[in-house]
Order: C-alpha cells, then structure tokens, then sequence
C-alpha cells in the first residue's frame, strides 16, 4: 500500500488537476464523479476542470527518495484524464515541468485518451528523456482496448501498461503487444458489474505467456469485504526499480 493513497500499485497520487468527462462504458460508475458529487462539486463531472494547489509534494516526495532503496511510483491524476484536450495546454505543461524535475520519482499516467498522447507530450520524449513516465490506458473490455492500444502501442515509453479495471468483458492482447503491466480487477461499488473469473484466468495466462507482468486487483462486488483472490489467479506486481 502506498504512503499516501490505497492503491495498491503505488505510493502515492497527485492531481494536477480535477475534472473529467465521461467516454466510455467503463466510466458509468466512476469513483471520481462520486467522490466530486460527496465534495460538493458535481460540476466537476459536467464539463469544468480545475487546477489543484498541492504541487509542492512532489518535489518533497523526490527529495526523500534520493536516499531511498526503491524508486516511489506516483499514480498521476486519478482524479481526472493527463491528456484531457479540455484541460488547459499551460496546465499541463506546468505539470510537466514537476515531473521533470522528479527524477527520482516514476510516474504512472494513465488515460481513456491515448489518441491525444503524440500531440501533447514534452520537448526531449523521443530521445529518451523521460524515463521516469510510464503509459499505461484503460481497456474495460475487447472494443476499447482495440480502439485504444493502437494509440499507446505506437508511443516510445520506458513502460507500458493496461488497466483492465473494471473488467467488462473478455479481453484479448496483441500477440506481440509491446506491453509490460497489467492491472486487472472487477468493479466495486453499490452497481458493480459481474465479471467472470473465466476471463482473468484467460488474461492470466496470456501474458504467462507474453511475459508480462500481471496484477489481479480485486474481485469486486457490492459487498464488503471483497471475495478473496481465488488460489491460481497469481499477482505479480511490476518489479520495483531500483533508486
């Protein structure tokens, strides 16, 4: 578990901003609209974004980093979409300007947008300068991951990886996909989707035999506590790399 934050597969969040929209079928139950609707800012999930005031923490975070073991992973906007074209263009290249500046820190952005990556990436991207940037996007089932991995698949990236989260539907990878992670789970939450365990088990041994890096998350459900990760579902976190 993360310093700051209950994901599992990081340490800590930051928000450059907050605000999104919703694309996708993968987004009717969004925790982020609910967690905007129980701040008292639906609008948030209406069409405004809004910059945060916490960008300090980073620079604190890479500083105490310097002397660590492993390299902290920082999950980038999970309250709203980096390659959002809605969002102001200075926005984000302020945030750019922060990442740049963590370089010992590994930043996980992950998008519903990966058209917009190529056009809204900084200066230096394809000469290998942001090493510290993983790519990942979101694939809930077979029809958005074959609309989306294209446009991720075709960007350079130190690491790529697909959230399968929440899992809608059976999912099949490229045979050769250039991929590193998976992170897979059901949906949770008072409307939870059912996801059949068939399809983890599939993804499972799909990338057994890709050779990539498979994380089961969660079963999800309505209830807690979730169900527990049933015995042969492996998880295996992305290695850490070293500081």
């Amino acid at each position: 578990m993360g310093e700051n934050t209950k994901i599992e597969w990081c340490d800590h969040t930051m928000n450059f901003f907050v605000g999104c929209e919703k694309v996708s079928p993968g987004c009717d139950h969004c925790y982020a609209e609910s967690w905007a609707k129980r701040s008292g800012h639906p609008e948030l999930w209406q069409g405004e974004r809004r910059r945060t005031k916490t960008w300090a923490e980073p620079h604190k975070w890479n500083k105490l980093a310097a002397g660590a073991v492993t390299r902290p992973r920082v999950f980038t906007n999970s309250l709203a979409d980096f390659f959002d074209n809605q969002v102001l263009s200075e926005w984000r290249a302020d945030a750019w300007d922060v990442i740049g500046k963590t370089p010992n820190l590994d930043w996980l952005i992950l998008t519903k947008r990966p058209q917009n990556i190529a056009k809204m990436l900084p200066a230096g991207w394809n000469d290998g300068l942001w090493r510290n940037v993983w790519l990942g996007t979101t694939a809930e089932n077979q029809e958005e991951h074959d609309r989306r991995w294209p446009h991720l698949k075709a960007i350079p990236a130190a690491v790529r990886f697909l959230s399968y989260e929440p899992a809608l539907g059976p999912l099949v990878l490229d045979a050769d996909a250039p991929l590193d992670w998976v992170i897979a789970g059901g949906e949770s939450g008072p409307h939870a989707r059912p996801m059949s365990l068939d399809w983890m088990f599939n993804l499972r041994d799909q990338c057994a035999r890709q050779g990539i890096y498979f994380f089961f998350k969660q079963m999800g459900g309505r209830r807690k506590p979730f169900p527990e990760i049933p015995t042969g579902l492996m998880v295996r976190e992305f290695p850490r790399s070293a500081a």
